[in-house]
């Protein structure tokens, strides 16, 4: 059984509410995550030593406000960077919002990693959404975006996203999660390895 729970976490700037949402199992497990960046805060797994969270992320919402990391947050419309902030679409070259140099990083200067995203509880999670209006940070069309966090009994974690647009445009979305298996306060990643089962790469050039 998967239960959710929610509780405050914090005031923006211009006064909105952030709700936190965490996803407990009944081995222990428990992810949590709020509406703003749809960002995961923290997982919590089950070990001899008692819960290690691997997740790394802020105790509370000021260090989101501040830091460039967007650490478990959602990120849209586009992962990764634009080189020279435009995107091509039937032809049609779009500029869109330069954020790192002359290319956009992570969509733009405040991509969705700022939004606050609506959130309603679903069986076994929550779901996050935000509609991207035509035309934020450069990008065409209307964009409805849901991207849902769900937890099973055997402590997988699902992450699910979804997006329509009224028009064609770019969409690539991504978690921005950085993880530390010893405990996300244990310092040092040495003996850590990951595997990713990838049929594409980005290259890297000098910019």
């Amino acid at each position: 059984m998967i239960r959710l729970s929610t509780k405050p976490f914090g005031t923006l700037p211009d006064g909105r509410a952030v709700t936190a949402y965490t996803l407990t199992n009944d081995a222990g497990m428990s992810v949590t995550a709020f509406d703003l960046g749809a960002t995961i805060q923290s997982i919590l797994l089950p070990t001899s030593r008692g819960p290690v969270d691997v997740a790394l992320g802020y105790p509370a919402l000021e260090g989101y406000l501040v830091s460039r990391g967007h650490l478990g947050a959602l990120i849209g419309r586009n992962a990764n960077r634009l080189g020279g902030a435009f995107v091509e679409i039937n032809g049609v070259r779009y500029p869109v919002t330069a954020n790192e140099g002359q290319n956009q990083l992570h969509g733009g200067k405040e991509g969705f990693d700022k939004k606050l995203f609506s959130a309603h509880p679903i069986e076994g999670g929550v779901a996050f959404c935000y509609t991207s209006p035509d035309g934020e940070e450069g990008f065409p069309g209307t964009l409805k975006v849901q991207v849902t966090y769900s937890l099973t009994g055997d402590g997988a974690l699902a992450l699910d996203y979804e997006a329509v647009s009224d028009a064609d445009t770019l969409c690539n979305l991504t978690n921005h999660s950085y993880f530390n298996l010893l405990g996300h306060d244990a310092g040092t990643l040495a003996g850590q390895q990951i595997q990713i089962f990838a049929d594409f790469i980005t290259e890297a050039d000098e910019n």
